[in-house]
């Protein structure tokens, strides 16, 4: 099935829209707190989840620029 990239772009942009809403609704405090972390099975805390995923973010963005200069789209 093919669909419009606009479809998934929606979806992340929803998804940014939440975290977004969720992180500046937090107390410095807050970032403390751990949790365990389903797929790293390490404990981390809330500040260093925020730091990987905006890390995850870049790379996956790293990824599509390069494509894109190497399709000369």
């Amino acid at each position: 099935m093919k669909l419009p990239i606009a479809v998934s772009l929606s979806l992340v942009e929803g998804i940014h829209t939440r975290w977004i809403a969720v992180v500046n609704g937090m107390a410095v405090d807050q970032f403390a707190r751990s949790f365990m972390h389903p797929e790293l099975r390490t404990e981390m805390t809330l500040d260093h989840l925020l730091q990987l995923y905006a890390w995850h973010s870049h790379h996956h963005l790293a990824h599509i620029t390069e494509l894109r200069r190497r399709e000369r789209w």
